[in-house]
């Protein structure tokens, strides 16, 4: 993590010199102060479902302010797990795994969560539907239609199998002990256990409300904040949960609003209409750091960037056409123009992570800048210059727009055709109407282990593979052994051929760079940001008002 101001600017690219007249930092009616954030988006689907709402936006609102699971992800430190609404855990066998509940630990609503709660918020009710603990099979959202207005969404089961694919079931053994049933021998069970989707839900707060809509708004969990007001696409207030186990909320209330542009999210901050500024590009961290009272936090994350291809497209279904587009792109000076070298190119859809359980493959790298290379193989390919659709979205992710437009230059400097296809959300970026060709995407580490993001995000029950992008029956096969396997040489040499296929041979995605996080905030907050997405504002990291 680093933490910039002011007498750092000088030489950051962008600085701008000046300084403004702040207000006083305003504090809620009381002893604690409220804030406000300024963000890209809140969320994409328009609900507080960690479940359904699956993305980097959704975790900055969803944790771990707001839901909490029964292993936590340590989000201001290495990223492992730590003891949660769990207090210890412990393996009966490769199939089971068994955890201690918390006693006393209230819902928002005031019950006290119980092993009925952790049993409901993992059944089919509520995440699997009709769906079998197997994995190797594609669960489409077309094969599930909801019949009331009660039922989960039809795309949330593919997702509970993506995230657990063989879990049978979990069992109440008394009021605080449960025990979760694998229908195959998993050795990430515990890491499942801390990833977004996992976590726990009232179960009175799910019977109660009319529609699952109705709940998605205003969910009933565990964390030290609780919804005050949901306005989908606009506000999203969370209100201090006195009753919280891990004790009191140190803030009155977090507001996230919805800003999308980034000179709007500047101004606003800077004139004192919000306290933090999220998803700055790096051209506008000297912009703050120049003002005197502001800061800029950054940090690389467990996340890459990459763009994905779409081989139901007649051009990309020729693996030689994709394997030029790889070898057109010139990584690192994307990231020294776009970033000022504050990120990197990592080796491949690996992180460093992965070393601490020997799962990292050495001497692994992206695919060389070569365009001699990028040429042959288009000659070989017999590429004529048909155009090759780009769906691109606004700046969803930091540098997006620009991201793109210098690729399709680099394609074009090969021979390739690229035109770019400004889209309005992910819901036109996934349309099946019309022709696909290459799409934007970020790829997360959630578990501490290479089955993420490898198998869950392109393996069978990818959301690529769901979503009809790309497929590929031989890493289709190493990704059960990958989910099922209990030998670390096996699986080390399975997501190695993993890497190979998805890579080089037969690519799903072209891997740009590591994702890198810059929040510009008041220096008077005292506040750190994580190395995530999220913003954790528990009282561990929030400065005593005392």
């Amino acid at each position: 993590m680093i933490r910039l101001n002011r007498r750092h600017a000088l030489g950051l690219m962008g600085a701008t010199a000046g300084s403004l007249l702040l207000p006083g930092y305003l504090r809620a009616q009381g002893t604690r102060p409220s804030v406000t954030i300024a963000v890209q988006k809140i969320t994409n689907n328009n609900t507080l479902d960690p479940w359904n709402e699956q993305s980097n936006v959704g975790e900055r609102v969803l944790y771990p302010n707001l839901w909490e699971g029964l292993i936590l992800r340590d989000w201001m430190g290495d990223q492992g797990p730590v003891p949660g609404l769990a207090t210890e855990w412990k393996r009966i066998d490769e199939q089971t795994l068994e955890l201690k509940l918390r006693p006393g630990v209230k819902f928002h609503n005031g019950d006290e969560m119980t092993a009925e709660d952790v049993a409901f918020s993992f059944s089919k009710e509520r995440v699997f539907g009709d769906t079998e603990p197997a994995g190797g099979k594609t669960i489409f959202a077309e094969n599930f239609k909801p019949e009331t207005a009660k039922d989960i969404p039809a795309n949330v089961p593919g997702i509970g199998r993506r995230k657990w694919p063989s879990l049978a079931g979990v069992e109440v053994i008394d009021k605080y002990t449960v025990r979760f049933h694998n229908a195959t021998p998993d050795v990430t069970l515990e890491g499942r256990l801390y990833a977004g989707g996992s976590q726990i839900l009232n179960r009175r707060a799910w019977d109660e409300a009319a529609t699952y809509s109705d709940w998605a708004a205003k969910p009933i969990t565990t964390g030290p904040y609780m919804v005050g007001e949901y306005r989908p696409d606009v506000s999203l207030t969370l209100v201090a949960f006195d009753d919280y186990w891990g004790g009191r909320p140190p803030l009155e209330s977090i507001t996230f609003v919805e800003v999308p542009e980034v000179a709007s999210r500047v101004n606003g901050l800077l004139s004192g209409e919000y306290d933090f500024a999220c998803d700055l590009p790096p051209d506008q961290i000297g912009t703050v750091m120049n003002v005197d009272g502001f800061e800029v936090q950054n940090s690389t994350i467990w996340n890459h960037r990459i763009s994905v291809f779409n081989t139901e497209n007649e051009i990309l279904a020729d693996p030689l056409v994709r394997r030029a587009m790889t070898h057109a792109i010139d990584r690192e000076a994307i990231v020294q123009a776009l970033w000022g070298g504050m990120t990197n190119v990592p080796a491949g859809l690996q992180f460093e992570s992965f070393r601490s359980s020997d799962m990292f493959i050495e001497g692994w790298k992206v695919p060389e800048y070569n365009p001699t290379l990028a040429r042959d193989l288009l000659k070989q390919a017999g590429y004529k210059g048909d155009a090759i659709p780009y769906r691109l979205l606004n700046n969803y992710y930091t540098n997006q727009t620009a991201n793109g437009q210098i690729m399709v230059e680099m394609w074009k400097q090969v021979g390739l055709n690229v035109e770019i296809e400004m889209k309005e959300n992910w819901g036109q970026i996934h349309d099946p109407a019309g022709i696909k060709g290459v799409r934007d995407w970020s790829a997360s580490n959630t578990i501490n282990d290479p089955i993420t993001p490898m198998v869950v995000q392109f393996g069978p029950n990818g959301e690529v593979q769901q979503k009809k992008d790309w497929s590929n029956a031989e890493l289709n096969d190493l990704s059960v052994v990958m989910e099922t396997s209990t030998d670390r040489g096996l699986r080390k040499k399975a997501i190695a051929r993993m890497l190979e296929i998805a890579e080089r041979e037969d690519p799903a995605y072209q891997l740009l760079h590591q994702n890198a996080v810059f929040t510009g905030m008041r220096s008077d907050l005292g506040w750190k940001a994580a190395p995530a997405f999220a913003m954790d504002f528990r009282a561990s990291n929030w400065p005593s008002n005392g």
